[in-house]
């Protein structure tokens, strides 16, 4: 069998209080595209509350650094914001349900973070399933699992409005229609703004276009951009 070139390689950047294998429906839809994707671990201090924004984001950008060119970044939620903010180093941006940056994080519900958010600790099956909509028992299991404890700093500092400049890449926006956390009209006002395409989920939440049913399309509808983008003309 032919083996697909390499079109890119990808750093992937989960969100608040998850981990890495949010993206593992992603990882192969990229990987059947030719994008090979490293999906990172962000990882907090001992003291989970010490931990910052900044930490994170020199995490993302340690791993860009890493790759060899062309690279792309993709973040979902958090892990939006960090990769948006990491974009100057990046050939190609993704970004699903991104927290937004400035001026569009003041249309986030606003939330009083505490010190340490306990989603690892306060994990429960039920809320598992309800936070994932439509995606399968399998996936519902692994995030029940793979929960883990948040800074409320990191999650405080970006409610408060990260500032991020355009990039000069190009960039791909998803939403899902229905996310409770992440407004779809403040995803719209940010892609609007960048002159960049949504690619809008009705009915979706937060986190079904990584873990629902219509996650491998959406990770196609992305890598085919990716290609188009910057496959060589």
């Amino acid at each position: 069998m032919t083996q697909r070139p390499v079109v890119a390689h990808a750093v992937l950047v989960h969100g608040a209080g998850a981990g890495g294998w949010e993206w593992t429906i992603w990882r192969g839809v990229l990987a059947a595209h030719g994008v090979e994707a490293l999906a990172l671990d962000l990882a907090a201090h001992d003291a989970v509350a010490a931990t910052t924004f900044d930490d994170y984001r020199a995490q993302v950008a340690a791993a860009l650094a890493a790759l060899p060119r062309p690279r792309v970044l993709a973040g979902a939620s958090l892990g939006g914001l960090l990769a948006a903010a990491c974009a100057d180093a990046t050939d190609a941006l993704v970004l699903v349900n991104p927290m937004p940056p400035a001026p569009w994080a003041g249309q986030l519900p606003r939330r009083d973070w505490p010190d340490v958010v306990p989603w690892g600790r306060d994990a429960r099956l039920d809320g598992t399933r309800r936070a994932l909509g439509d995606a399968d028992d399998a996936s519902a299991l692994r995030a029940l699992r793979g929960w883990r404890e948040e800074s409320g700093a990191v999650l405080r500092a970006a409610q408060d409005g990260i500032e991020v400049e355009r990039p000069g890449c190009p960039v791909w926006f998803a939403a899902g229609g229905a996310d409770n956390d992440v407004p779809v009209g403040a995803t719209r006002a940010w892609a609007s703004a960048w002159e960049a395409p949504l690619h809008e989920l009705p009915g979706a939440g937060h986190v079904e276009p990584l873990l629902g049913r219509r996650a491998a399309g959406v990770a196609d509808a992305a890598a085919r951009w990716l290609v188009a983008t910057l496959s060589p003309r």
